[in-house]
């Protein structure tokens, strides 16, 4: 296939993709029905969750257009395989953003459509098992960067156009098609997807852009020369998805929480923290991934020695304990202590009348007993059952609710100056 075929193959994808993907925001923004309550239409907001749709469509079209008039040469079983394991992947994708499915249930059907691509490229058992598991993990880890506006479509685009060029100099220019139209679709796909996102990719588009790049790179890893350090260029190509599925694995198993439970724990989550746009950190996440796909295509073509994929591994090992230092969850909230049961609360709160009763009626009688002064006897009250007779005070001493007598207040001044009163008058 010639560069001018590629090169159409592309602009194809282009035009395709931004004309459905406007089309889509049309009616996505067309203004709610009057008789229907709230916001704006269901249909418009399944549009908008699934507007991936568009991308796969166009990119779908424009590489089957290529195949069919023979563009990809002895090629196409492999870049046939790849585009129908894509596009089932992009079906189940478009069914569960419609109805949620179950993990396993997709990651099945990603790992049958790797089966497929393997088996159609020709590889050997042990190469084949290999790049089963390895289409099937970089495909859900790119799927996880579907987190923020752009960011999935931006990193999406920089690692298709390093899949391109690595294509172009392994000297089999049929495996760089959907690499091509991956880039021209993306790009065009951004326009509606960048922030304020009209359209978003949802897990239709996210699975297909994560297993076309997966099954691209498995396939011109296995067409690559002998003597070229593809098995280690290849791989950091996707660097930043692996990251940042590192990122949510570890942090969540530190916080106890299930990894299967999407929380906002990502890269984009924890930039926002930090006082960064969302504009902001999918243009740092697309550098941050341009960083590892320009090194690991020079290193594919030659240029650099593969020791150099050392440097783009450990900054990214350094962002990713840094990013782990940024708090992503909320603290718990502590529960006040419980001080008792409803059955203990009267008993104490009655034990500490009685103190009180107690410690009242001693420093009376003591004060009585300074002046020489009897205790009165208070008047019955009614309704307050005394004591019986020969156990204490009289029968008609009212009493507290502790059992104890009552005693009459005071008089007034001190008591000293009470009894001198008294004497004087005598």
């Amino acid at each position: 296939m010639n560069v001018l075929g590629i090169i159409a193959s592309g602009v194809a994808a282009l035009f395709i993709t931004v004309a459905l993907a406007k089309s889509a925001r049309r009616v996505a923004l067309r203004p709610r029905i009057p008789d229907e309550p709230g916001g704006r239409a269901p249909r418009a907001e399944a549009l908008r969750r699934t507007g991936g749709a568009t991308a796969v469509l166009g990119i779908g079209t424009a590489t089957g257009a290529a195949l069919w008039l023979g563009a990809a040469d002895d090629a196409a079983g492999s870049v046939g395989g790849l585009l129908a394991g894509a596009g089932a992947v992009a079906a189940l994708g478009l069914v569960h953003d419609l109805k949620p499915l179950w993990a396993a249930l997709r990651l099945a059907v990603q790992a049958a459509a790797a089966v497929l691509v393997v088996c159609l490229a020709g590889l050997s058992p042990a190469a084949g098992v290999l790049a089963v598991v390895w289409i099937v993990l970089v495909t859900n880890a790119f799927a996880l960067l579907d987190h923020a506006d752009g960011l999935l479509t931006a990193v999406g685009l920089v690692t298709a156009a390093g899949l391109l060029a690595c294509a172009f100099v392994g000297g089999d220019p049929a495996l760089a098609l959907l690499p091509a139209t991956l880039v021209a679709g993306l790009a065009g796909f951004l326009l509606h997807n960048w922030h304020p996102a009209r359209l978003r990719l949802g897990a239709c588009g996210a699975q297909f852009t994560g297993f076309a790049l997966a099954a691209s790179g498995a396939l011109i890893q296995a067409a690559a020369p002998s003597g070229r350090a593809a098995w280690a260029a290849l791989p950091a190509l996707a660097t930043v998805a692996l990251a940042d599925s590192a990122l949510v694995l570890i942090s969540r198993r530190r916080a106890a929480r299930s990894p299967l439970r999407d929380t906002d724990d990502h890269i984009a989550h924890r930039l926002r923290r930090v006082r960064v746009t969302v504009p902001g950190a999918a243009v740092l996440t697309a550098l941050w991934a341009g960083v590892p796909v320009a090194t690991g295509a020079l290193v594919y073509a030659e240029l650099l020695h593969p020791a150099f994929l050392l440097l783009p591994l450990a900054g990214t090992a350094a962002a990713v304990y840094a990013l782990l230092r940024i708090p992503a969850y909320s603290p718990p909230r502590t529960a006040p202590p419980r001080t008792g049961s409803s059955r203990t609360a009267p008993s104490r709160t009655a034990t500490s009348r009685a103190t009180q009763d107690r410690t009242i009626t001693a420093r009376r009688r003591a004060e009585a007993a300074d002046t020489g002064a009897a205790i009165p006897a208070a008047a019955p009250t009614t309704g307050v059952k005394g004591s019986a007779p020969g156990r204490g005070a009289p029968s008609g001493t009212a009493r507290t609710a502790a059992g104890h007598p009552t005693v009459p207040p005071p008089p007034n001044g001190r008591p000293a100056e009470a009894a001198t009163a008294a004497a004087e008058r005598g």
